[in-house]
């Protein structure tokens, strides 16, 4: 069972790094110049996060929550810019992402901010886990990448902190996912759109 915890709506107002605001527009712009180019249909759909405001709900969460362990987990890692974030937090950050052309620009992101982030290709779901889907259509199925977790030798339960950005409609699906899958005592932050964050963790 998840339970669900409040964000402080005061968050917003933690001051965000001046290096770090540079870094974020920087991606920011390199991310819009890929949109304008690609020709790929699920490419074409990568849309970014608010990263300001999620550098400012992971600082909020290492400062003030229980936390597992130091292992931080971006399922669909993208350009891997959270997973850059948390690593300059002082967590010890993997990125997943199936598309490989978007993995070299997280793997770009990564050499740029000079952080310790592991970049796997590969599927972020556990084995098993799409049979808690109740739609077949949800993006995040059918991949032919092999299981990530293989790849890295841990399972979702080694993680502490789980994050996401869903496609629409898969928030319910992530949560499933996460519910059945993570240690006890993990959290799951979930970015569903501006000023939409939300945080679970999972009760023992």
């Amino acid at each position: 069972m998840i339970r669900s915890l409040a964000i402080p709506s005061e968050i917003d107002q933690r001051l965000v790094p001046n290096q770090l605001e540079k870094r974020i527009a920087a991606d920011l712009g390199r991310i819009e110049a890929f949109q304008d180019h690609w020709d790929r249909p699920q490419i074409e759909q990568f849309v970014a996060a608010d990263f300001r405001h999620l550098y400012q709900a992971l600082s909020w969460i290492r400062e003030t929550q229980m936390l597992l362990g130091n292992r931080f987990l971006e399922w669909g890692c993208g350009f891997a810019v959270v997973a850059s974030i948390a690593s300059q937090l002082g967590f010890d950050a993997i990125g997943i992402e199936a598309e490989r052309e978007l993995l070299r620009e997280g793997a770009r992101t990564v050499d740029l901010w000079r952080q310790p982030v592991e970049l796997v290709h590969g599927n972020f779901l556990p084995h098993g886990a799409e049979s808690l889907a109740d739609d077949s259509t949800l993006p995040s199925l059918g991949h032919d990448e092999r299981s990530a977790y293989d790849q890295i030798g841990l399972e979702l339960d080694d993680f502490a902190l789980i994050y996401a950005y869903p496609w629409p409609g898969e928030d319910d699906f992530h949560e499933a996912v996460f519910d059945r899958f993570a240690a006890p005592g993990a959290m799951l932050l979930l970015f569903c759109g501006p000023n939409d964050l939300r945080l679970w963790r999972k009760q023992p």
